[in-house]
């Protein structure tokens, strides 16, 4: 993942996976922490692409509360092809329908997105680790039913590009 439009968690659910993280770094899991010069936070990804144009994502954007009010709700934890780890949230008829109202837009405008992200395929999710050792992962997802389950409120979006040093606010 290289580009995304990303929504950000209350205080009190990024603080619960911050910790998680770095549980599994004690474990010995490089967890989102770590990655990129610490630049992520705990998110749930509407959108990817392998690179973004700030200005034709926004415009696409316009009018639109990116980052509505929306109840996240961690239930369980999930395992990517790859080794990626991650939290599951719940995907709620809000949830889904807010997704696919950003796809929309961002179809219209011609903006290209990588396809698993799209609805009917997007597994509403918070990354963890994007590579955790097999050899560690049944530790891993242990630590994460520990925390389960995570409530969240979004309060926050932004489109970023960390590879690229962009992170751009959305309301």
């Amino acid at each position: 993942m290289v580009a995304a439009l990303e929504l950000y968690l209350d205080t009190d659910a990024t603080r619960r996976i911050r910790v998680l993280w770095d549980a599994l770094e004690a474990e010995g899991v490089q967890s989102m922490r770590s990655l990129l010069e610490q630049r992520h936070r705990p998110h749930v990804s509407l959108a990817v692409a392998p690179r973004f144009d700030p200005e034709r994502v926004t415009a696409a954007l316009d009018g639109m509360v990116v980052a509505a009010p929306l109840r996240l709700s961690f239930q369980h934890a999930g395992q990517f092809v790859g080794r990626v780890l991650w939290l599951g949230a719940t995907p709620t008829a809000d949830l889904l329908a807010h997704h696919r109202q950003v796809h929309d837009r961002l179809d219209a405008a011609g903006v290209p997105l990588v396809e698993h992200y799209r609805p009917g395929r997007w597994v509403p999710h918070c990354t963890l680790s994007m590579r955790v050792p097999n050899v560690l992962m049944a530790a891993a997802v242990r630590r994460c039913l520990e925390v389960l389950p995570v409530e969240a409120t979004v309060v926050g979006a932004a489109l970023t590009d960390h590879a690229r040093g962009i992170s751009r606010p959305l309301s």
